[in-house]
């Protein structure tokens, strides 16, 4: 699915390894995943820009092939605060040989990369955020539309180990939730082989319990860490690229734009696509044209 690409597993931290893949030449620009997936979201686009590009991909830790570090309610399931995540990214991109680089991200990745983003404003360029408003906008104006569309949202988060024993005994079930067209916003686009490749961490109990950790992390430190940044006034610096799905839940539950422009200070851009939620996979023509034109190849 990544022809060309080679692998790597780099340590950023005695107790996380990172597995990813790297192809070409040209500026560096990381691809982050979202949840349930893997680097594998990647396979329609990262092959089309290596020739513009030194294309990184990770698994983040808890997904995939990298590191999964235990983490629990007693320590506020800070290995998975987005902060501790972006500084896994930061590691990475150091230990490659790369001080700044860009940034597209989904969904779980997009708020890693929104935190690396306020963290490490010397270190990104550029960063292009898929289907996601920010974290502190999306739980403070929660109602009833967004909490039954967003359901595992509020499902992961419950105390271990309901959420994981539930998933670990009918993936299946979530698979058609998650993959079958209500939340994704459409069918037909995913490939067989990336959906197994997804669907297979179901099976690994650290995994099942490091995603909920993601989950619960984000619902407890990061909102603690946004509302600091909030108060402090430390923003994105860098120009910001938005697109979001329009028949997704954003769309019809956020204002997407402005909501990125009150945490940025520099400009930030972007529309709708004709998309669900899955933007590198359901529309990557669209999302390829956006690449080469915000980080001006």
């Amino acid at each position: 699915m990544f022809p060309g690409f080679t692998e790597f597993n780099i340590a950023v931290s005695p107790a996380v390894t990172i597995y990813g893949i790297r192809a070409g030449s040209g500026p560096p620009l990381l691809l982050l995943h979202g949840f349930p997936q893997t680097h594998h979201i990647w396979h329609k686009v990262a092959p089309e820009i290596t020739s513009s590009f030194t294309v990184i991909i990770m698994d983040l830790r808890g997904y995939g092939k990298s590191s999964k570090p235990p983490s629990s309610a007693s320590e506020q399931h800070k290995p998975y605060s987005k902060s501790q995540m972006a500084k896994d990214c930061t590691s990475l991109m150091t230990h490659l040989g790369f001080e700044k680089f860009s940034i597209v991200a989904h969904d779980r990745g997009a708020r890693i990369a929104h935190k690396l983003c306020v963290d490490f404003p010397e270190r990104v360029e550029r960063v292009m955020l898929l289907d996601i408003a920010p974290t502190l906008a999306m739980f403070e104006q929660t109602n009833q539309f967004f909490a039954t569309a967003y359901y595992h949202w509020f499902f992961l988060i419950q105390p271990a180990p309901f959420p994981e024993k539930v998933l670990m005994a009918s993936p299946s079930v979530f698979e058609e939730r998650f993959f079958g067209g209500g939340y994704s916003g459409g069918t037909g686009y995913m490939s067989q082989q990336a959906k197994e490749e997804y669907m297979s961490q179901f099976k690994d109990g650290a995994g099942v319990h490091a995603m909920c950790e993601d989950y619960r992390a984000a619902a407890g430190i990061d909102l603690v860490e946004a509302r600091e940044d909030k108060e402090k006034g430390r923003k994105i610096k860098c120009p910001v690229r938005v697109l979001w799905g329009k028949a997704g839940v954003i769309e019809k539950s956020f204002d997407c734009l402005g909501e990125w422009r009150a945490v940025s200070e520099g400009n930030v851009t972007g529309e709708a696509v004709e998309s669900g939620h899955y933007i590198a996979e359901q529309v990557p023509d669209v999302l390829l044209r956006h690449i080469k034109e915000f980080f001006v190849v």
